[in-house]
């Protein structure tokens, strides 16, 4: 569609109709804000861009001619078109609405995300929620995704990261296969235990298990026969069915953990995490239903055992 008007020409029609309405380019002034003879200029502009006269000037008042009436008559309801379609969409934006299209891990969009949808949508009914449930990094711009939960954030992405939550790791395995193989005291204790592998999708490599001894970070390369890829709530459900030793999040077997079909094991080296970040795209026209998820998420930060007042943002 070729261009028909420029901003100037638009101010200028929304003039030319207030001085219509009025008979008076000083009244038509003072409602917009401006100077008599800045409306006198712009009618000026109209009258010489379309090669008719729309006014007759005497001293004392204007009066529109037969063609300015003509044209009065078309632009008036055109421009309160204009208006309440702006009304409409502002309206619109007043409450969230539309399909938010989110890209959420497996273990965190099981244990964490998808329990909360019902309830944000019980507050916003108006906004569809599409989830993607994969650890695979999506492009928000070619694959139209509003939001992203991530544990780990890419450098310089131009993305806005707020930090949802440190979650806490957790060694654990079934009664059986301890009371089988026996309970790892300390951290080489490992070595002589079957420790289900995660393999990271993004190196191949088998994912280091972390610790904490005399107070220093430490990472350990643990062995075992059975690997997972992709998803580590494959590595969660071999531990339940006895197959060995396992580290995961503590959220995702915090049930297990209460009702002892798990049993966490090497609880003095404890206290290493890994942050879940999530992630959207920065800009003035953030989408209302997108504002209102983020707020709703980030309400549940100190449930999530995030200490109120974390700098981190």
């Amino acid at each position: 569609m070729k261009r028909q008007f420029d901003d100037i020409l638009l101010g200028s029609i929304e003039l030319f109709c207030l001085a219509a309405e009025s008979g008076s380019f000083t009244t038509a002034a003072a409602v917009a804000g401006v100077t008599p003879a800045a409306v006198s200029r712009s009618v000026s502009r109209m009258e010489e861009r379309m090669g008719v006269r729309l006014f007759t000037r005497t001293t004392r008042s204007v009066k529109l001619t037969d063609s300015g009436r003509a044209y009065f008559e078309q632009c008036r309801p055109a421009l309160a078109q204009l208006v309440e379609a702006q009304r409409e969409v502002m309206g619109k934006q007043q409450t969230p609405s539309g399909t938010l299209r989110i890209s959420v891990p497996t273990t965190y969009g099981h244990h964490r995300i998808l329990p909360l949808l019902p309830a944000f949508r019980a507050r916003f009914p108006a906004v569809k929620v599409d989830v993607h449930i994969s650890n695979r990094n999506v492009d928000f711009i070619d694959e139209g995704y509003d939001m992203a939960i991530r544990v780990r954030v890419l450098p310089d992405s131009g993305l806005i990261a707020r930090h949802l939550e440190d979650a806490q790791l957790v060694t654990v395995a079934t009664p059986d296969y301890l009371q089988r193989a026996g309970r790892p005291q300390t951290l080489d204790d490992l070595h002589n235990h079957e420790c289900i592998q995660f393999e990271l999708p993004s190196s191949g490599r088998h994912i280091a298990w972390l610790f904490k001894e005399n107070a220093k970070d430490k990472e350990i390369l643990t062995e075992g026969g059975y690997s997972c890829s992709d998803d580590v709530l494959g590595g969660v459900t071999l531990a339940k069915h006895g197959a060995g030793l396992f580290q995961t999040y503590k959220f995702i077997v915090e049930k297990e953990l209460a009702e002892g079909s798990l049993v966490e094991v090497l609880e003095a080296f404890n206290g290493r995490s890994r942050p879940f970040t999530l992630l959207y795209p920065g800009g003035r026209h953030t989408p209302l239903r997108l504002r209102a998820f983020v707020d709703f998420l980030m309400g549940y930060r100190a449930q999530w055992n995030v200490a109120e007042g974390d700098p981190r943002t």
